[in-house]
């Protein structure tokens, strides 16, 4: 069966030419961001992104797992499940050779580029080929907040397809047939003036003199309708070549930039930097498109604000004959006050040749004017380093085809109409390009090195100039030996200096020129521990109004001292941070950062026990008494889990920090009151860091009690992850410290956790005595909740053991308790261990319905652990009914849960199902699958099921 993926067109997945169902939109938007980046692991976070952009719904995360859900069952139906794989990090796509039409268009298009010069002919068929798989629109039925970018960059290697195509068409002398095609096309894009050119040339060389200078007329009246343009030079050269008769020669090309422009009178521009790289897309909307009369560039500092608006005016300095002029306001220079508006409007005014007694003393006058200059004159205008809007507003025209150009730290957000371009730090190759052009060879050789140096240079530009400078002129430094230099954040910002210039310098003239709250609000968030920021953590950290710091976040975000990823988050750019980080310990005593974050942490604490309080009422008396957080703040359930996962990697490091410095107290409590949240979504990264900090946390203190919790919170880590030697040694720990202690309940959860260890060790004996004393202590502390766990796990013992009434009697203890306590996770367990126990007693549709029950409530409180272990139960119930399929499909499903939870017994479960299900009609599949299991039954340490040795030595068939 030959299964192929169609993203020129329809997003589609055929077999055999069939075009196969079971995918709704949302799922093919999935499959055809995976594809686009086929070969690329892609995580849930940046699918998310590129679904829903800045606005994803709570639900999200389980949209984009039931796409992927859906998307592999469509491919199991065609044989090719493997196509799509799940790693640790996300989701990757590796369709076969020759099977994805974007890959095989890019394929064709670049031979047809190798053969152009040498077999012009080949690479004909080659470009038409290429375009034959074009079914329509790109990515037609797609409407993911990625799909109009992405089909804009892809309709564009289209029409460059063509293009190219066309050109070579015309080398062969084959016009009168390229004629309608290329008309065609120029119907669909009358402003691409390569197309129109060719279609020119085309009805020149058929003997159609007339038509060519038709379509001549008709683009150059649409281009001054629409865009207020000219036609480019080559374009003229190609329409004077047909008015004088013979063959056209020039050719108006996409790559070839115009030849070099006249001197001009009036031309103030600064130097135009030879080594000018990136800004692709900046650039495309500063030259191409609806030109603006008024265009602003804002960024923070060292990020190639002015750079840019050079050269681009340099650019386009063909469109405005009759000047180009330029002006330093001086709003961020060290030593010299900005340049107020009457002197600035002095010098534009000179620059115009308006001669100095002609000059109006006042601003307004001045203002008036240069109005009136503009009024009839066509000139660019650069007005760089700009303070604010009222800083350029008297310096703006009135009715103009001028064009003026601003750049400032902040957003100019108060100048109406206006274009607005904000840049970012460069993207790596443009960065790795600016670096290599200037360090030469030793940048060439040492490629791991420059990008070590380039992200810890932040991807600034001034930063990477610095840098390269730096290393250019020191000819015994390596690139490694840069690289160690800036590895030290204490002196990074020292090393980005030159005599001239500095990062730091830089970045202080923007400190200075805010406001005295705003540089205190800067220097607090250096403290901050994680990444990122709300206006809630803000205000705790600065101790302030939660609106106020809200207006200053904002404040900072539009001076660009802060950025923001996503709505009401907060961050720096590593550079700024340790700036801002440096600035506070100059400035600010010990105390005052001591105090400042006392109350961040105090805020973690507080807002974490209120969120886990809405999501786990039924373990609130385990977890430590906190205050509530400040008035306000209150949590759905919906509100409280988006909270946490928003805040988690922050959690993580404020644990850390808390437990190295002097709040070993909040880390030790903060990991107490995090658990449930952590075990049930499997963060296990973040939950390993987390309990590894308490327990430090725990040591410091001398705390037996905390110690073991930290340490049966590590053992029930590593008993999810299928590590059971060192689950058992973590809880026997844990049990000493809790005896210790005098703390039952801590004991008992180790209790607990070694009976667990011992169950999948198939030893029933002792897990029951280690369950049965956990029991014990849990009902002396009158812990419910503990007391229900406890007798869960024991029927689930005595169940597989064949104790079946003493099973069906502990575990609908354990149901009353649970549902008593208000524990819908709790019950979901329960009721999937009475599905097992049903079906070891021989009650196949008791033990389908309890599984069924169990994954609804799994599903609906997000529990993915629980998903998998209850698809796996499904499974082994269909098949105990002898429905192969069902097995196959819900063993599948357990298999995808599963390895994105990290679960590795239950991917082992879910292989072994797979594995009788395919036995009867996929023997290889079987196969494999039975391997996998074995393969990880034995890194679990799990006596390995008998029956899969012998299908494996006797396969069926």
């Amino acid at each position: 069966m030959t299964v192929r993926f169609a993203l020129l067109g329809p997003v589609e997945v055929s077999a055999d030419g069939r075009a196969l169902d079971g995918l709704a939109p949302r799922h093919r938007a999935v499959l055809a961001y995976l594809l686009l980046h086929a070969g690329t692991v892609i995580g849930p976070d940046r699918l998310t992104t590129a679904m829903w952009a800045d606005t994803p719904p709570d639900t999200s995360r389980a949209q984009i797992h039931a796409a992927v859900t859906a998307i592999r069952r469509v491919l199991r139906t065609a044989g090719t499940e493997d196509t799509l794989a799940t790693r640790a990090a996300g989701y990757v796509v590796t369709p076969e050779a020759g099977t994805l039409d974007l890959a095989e268009f890019t394929r064709l298009t670049a031979t047809a580029q190798r053969l152009a010069a040498t077999d012009p002919r080949t690479a004909v068929d080659q470009l038409r080929e290429a375009l034959a798989l074009w079914r329509g629109d790109a990515l037609t039925g797609v409407n993911a907040a990625y799909a109009r970018g992405t089909r804009a960059r892809l309709e564009e290697r289209r029409l460059a397809a063509v293009e190219r195509l066309a050109e070579l068409e015309l080398a062969l002398g084959r016009h009168d047939a390229l004629v309608d095609e290329l008309a065609t096309w120029v119907a669909a894009y009358p402003l691409r003036e390569r197309l129109v050119g060719q279609l020119m040339r085309a009805l020149h060389a058929a003997g159609r003199q007339t038509d060519a200078l038709a379509a001549a007329r008709r683009y150059r009246d649409s281009l001054a309708e629409l865009q207020g343009l000219d036609p480019g030079r080559a374009f003229l050269a190609v329409e004077q070549s047909i008015l004088r008769g013979p063959e056209p020669e020039p050719v108006v090309t996409a790559e070839t930039p115009p030849p070099g422009q006249s001197e001009r009178a009036a031309n103030f521009l600064p130097y135009d930097v030879a080594d000018f790289t990136g800004r692709t897309v900046e650039l495309d909307r500063l030259l191409t498109g609806p030109t603006p009369r008024i265009c602003t560039i804002d960024g923070m500092a060292g990020v190639g604000k002015t750079a840019l608006a050079v050269h681009a005016a340099h650019r386009l300095a063909d469109r405005y004959p009759d000047g180009q002029l330029f002006v330093d306001l001086r709003a961020h220079t060290a030593g010299q006050p900005p340049v107020d508006a009457a002197t600035a409007l002095y010098t534009l005014l000179r620059q115009l040749g308006v001669a100095p007694d002609h000059i109006p003393l006042g601003e307004s006058e001045r203002s008036a004017r240069w109005r009136a200059e503009l009024a009839r004159r066509c000139v660019l205008v650069v007005l760089d380093n700009a303070a604010d809007t009222d800083h350029v507003r008297p310096l703006l025209p009135g009715v103009t085809d001028s064009l003026v150009l601003v750049t400032s730290r902040r957003r100019l957000v108060d100048l109406d109409s206006a274009h607005t371009l904000s840049i970012d730090v460069l993207p790596t190759p443009d960065a790795v390009a600016l670096f290599t052009s200037i360090v030469g060879d030793r940048a060439r050789a040492s490629y791991a090195a420059v990008g070590e140096v380039l992200r810890m240079c932040g991807f600034l530009p001034l930063a990477v100039r610095i840098a390269a400078a730096r290393l250019h002129h020191r000819p015994r430094w390596t690139v490694e030996h840069l690289a160690d230099r800036l590895r030290d954040e204490r002196r990074r910002l020292t090393e980005l200096a030159t005599a001239e210039r500095g990062v730091a310098a830089a970045f202080t003239l923007s400190y200075q020129h805010l406001p005295p709250r705003q540089q205190r609000l800067f220097r607090l968030l250096g403290l901050l521990p994680g990444r990122d920021v709300d206006a809630h953590a803000a205000a705790a950290l600065a101790d302030a109004d939660a609106d106020d710091t809200d207006a200053d976040l904002e404040h900072l975000l539009d001076a660009h001292m802060l950025a923001q990823h996503e709505p009401a988050r907060y961050t720096f750019h590593d550079l700024l941070r340790e700036h801002a980080r440096a600035t506070c310990a100059a400035q600010d005593t010990d105390d005052t950062r001591h105090a400042a974050l006392t109350r961040l942490f105090d805020y973690y604490l507080r807002t974490a026990a209120a969120a886990i309080d809405v999501l786990y009422p039924d373990t609130r008396h385990r977890r430590p008494p906190v205050a509530p957080p400040a008035a306000g703040r209150e949590f759905t359930t919906a509100s409280a889990g988006a909270w946490l996962d928003a805040e988690r990697a922050n959690l993580a490091a404020v644990c850390a920090r808390a437990a190295d410095g002097d709040w070993p107290t909040h880390a030790a409590n903060l990991a107490t009151i995090l658990y449930r949240y952590l075990y049930d979504n499997a963060h296990h990264a973040d939950a390993r860091d987390i309990y590894t900090a308490a327990l430090a946390a725990g040591r410091r203190l001398g705390d037996r009690g905390a110690q073991s919790r930290s340490l049966a919170d590590l053992g029930w880590l590593s008993f999810g992850q299928g590590a059971y030697r060192s689950a058992g040694d973590q809880f026997a720990q844990a049990v000493e410290h809790g005896r210790a202690a005098g703390d039952d309940v801590a004991e008992a959860r180790a209790w607990h956790g070694l009976g667990s260890v011992h169950q999948q060790r198939r030893d029933p004996a002792r897990a029951s005595e280690h369950l049965t004393r956990a029991i014990e202590l849990f009902r002396g502390r009158n812990d419910r909740f503990g007391e229900a766990v406890g007798l869960n796990t024991l029927g689930a013992v005595q169940a597989q053991a064949g104790q079946h009434p003493q099973a069906h009697d502990a575990l609908h203890r354990a149901l009353m308790l649970f549902r008593e306590v208000g524990s819908p996770g709790g019950e979901a367990d329960v009721l999937d261990n009475l599905g097992r126990a049903h079906r070891q007693r021989g009650a196949p549709a008791e033990a389908r319905e309890h599984h069924r029950q169990a994954l609804e409530l799994y599903r609906r409180f997000g529990y993915r652990r629980g998903e998998a272990r209850a698809l796996n139960g499904l499974g082994d119930a269909a098949a105990d009914v002898g429905d192969q399929a069902g097995a196959a499909e819900h063993h599948g499903d357990a298999l995808a849960v599963a390895r994105d939870v990290g679960d590795r017994l239950e991917q082992a479960r879910a292989h072994e199902g797979l594995a009788y299900a395919h036995a009867g009609q996929a023997p290889a599949a079987a196969r494999d699958n039975a391997e996998q299991a074995l393969g990880l039954y034995a890194q679990l340490g799990e006596p390995e099921p008998g029956e899969l040795r012998a299908l494996l030595a006797h396969p069926p068939g």
